[in-house]
């Protein structure tokens, strides 16, 4: 569900986020939309009410409302209280995507140090990768709704293959009122200690880098239960979210456009649209809107996490790992750069513009008219070799410089 657009911004352009502007899906339009035409109907109906049903001591007194309602909305501190929310939870959801479980660490030392290629072996590889998948997926199904609409209940586990029915009549029969994502880390850390007395794990010191790497997991998958246990405090959220309302509700009234005749201060013009302040409300909402979003990023938004793929992914790639690829290793042969002390890797037509010197040092670095000249007075105008001419320039340079330097 995470909109990416990394690669339509990848270099500075001329008006570069305009390509940005023009999509729906996880945009702020399709956020705000519906809020906004509100907005925009009340505003209109209630100038329709102002111009053409009000009788004229009925004008004189909403006029006088209007005033006042425009004079003390501006005291409602809205990018205050809004700023300072969107940053605590941006850092909250950032914070967030850090913590997601990957299991990568764990599959390669599991890989590399479970030692055996008879079926027993590979037995054992495998159930500890599931065992680490299957703590990750309980962690993730009582989180994000989309894994719990995906796995409801523990006969979809399962059903799944992360867990087998002994295992399911062992997690049951544990009576705790808690959450139970623990129960397989217990499980792996009795299964490790296991293969380290039957020498399938050779050494001891290798048994606790996986125990450590499994509790880094763990702990990952923790962090995920108490952001979801403690989130930001509730009054927080509804103060935000009354400063906003209720600022705009008073823009509604205040910010309507009085009859000119009447020479009010700041209402020489009757424009109908307010423009300006359908932009405040499109910014100020918008800004609301992403905290909205982001305030619980394991939901069904356009933009929260993939939890699924994460569980899909992790699932094949460390089974892959501990059991395809155990003791799989290419036979070694001597790379192109064999005794060659200068390894230049090619460059094709498009990158040859990023073949650059290599920077040197800040007294290195630093222009040197005499230099520049030599270089603008190389013979050949061949870019290649104009290129190794600058490079042994540049080490004339060092070696002349040395005493300066150090």
């Amino acid at each position: 569900m995470t909109v990416t657009y990394s690669s339509k911004v990848a270099n500075a352009t001329f008006f570069g986020f305009h390509r940005l502007l023009v999509r729906w899906r996880g945009s702020i339009y399709k956020l705000l939309y519906r809020e906004f035409l509100v907005f925009a109907l009340l505003y209109s109906i209630l100038s329709v009410v102002y111009r053409w049903v009000l009788t004229d001591p009925q004008k004189r007194l909403f006029e006088k409302l209007s005033i006042y309602c425009d004079r003390y909305a501006e005291q409602i501190p809205v990018t205050f209280v809004l700023g300072f929310y969107v940053t605590l939870v941006v850092n909250r959801w950032w914070n967030q995507f850090q913590n997601l479980p990957w299991p990568d660490r764990l599959m390669f030392l599991i890989s590399s140090c479970v030692q055996g290629r008879d079926e027993q072996g590979r037995l054992l590889r495998r159930t500890l990768m599931r065992y680490v998948n299957l703590t990750s997926l309980l962690i993730f199904r009582s989180v994000s709704t989309a894994v719990c609409k995906r796995f409801p209940t523990i006969d979809h586990v399962v059903e799944a293959g992360f867990m087998t029915q002994e295992e399911r009549k062992i997690f049951e029969n544990l009576k705790s009122p808690h959450l139970k994502y623990w129960v397989p880390v217990v499980w792996f850390t009795n299964l490790a200690s296991k293969a380290r007395k039957e020498g399938r794990i050779k050494d001891s010191v290798d048994l606790q880098t996986i125990l450590n790497e499994m509790n880094r997991f763990r702990s990952w998958c923790s962090t995920l239960f108490g952001y979801d246990w403690v989130g930001i405090p509730l009054v927080y959220t509804q103060v935000v979210t009354l400063a906003v309302y209720t600022f705009f509700s008073a823009c509604i009234i205040g910010r309507q456009f009085l009859d000119p005749a009447q020479g009010y201060q700041g209402h020489d013009l009757d424009l109908y649209v307010p423009v300006f302040t359908l932009l405040q409300f499109f910014f100020y909402s918008g800004w609301l809107k992403v905290a909205e979003q982001l305030i619980n990023p394991f939901g069904e938004d356009d933009d929260d996490f993939e939890p699924n793929w994460c569980i899909d992914r992790n699932l094949q790639v460390s089974l892959m790992a501990v059991d395809e690829m155990h003791m799989n290793i290419p036979h070694m042969t001597k790379d192109i750069y064999w005794n060659d002390p200068d390894v230049r890797p090619p460059y094709t037509r498009a990158s040859a513009d990023y073949c650059i010197p290599s920077f040197l040092d800040v007294v290195l670095h630093t222009p040197d008219v005499d230099f520049c000249d030599e270089v603008t007075k190389f013979p050949s105008d061949d870019s290649s070799m104009k290129i190794m001419f600058v490079q042994v320039m540049l080490q004339s340079r060092m070696v002349h410089n040395h005493s300066y330097v150090r």
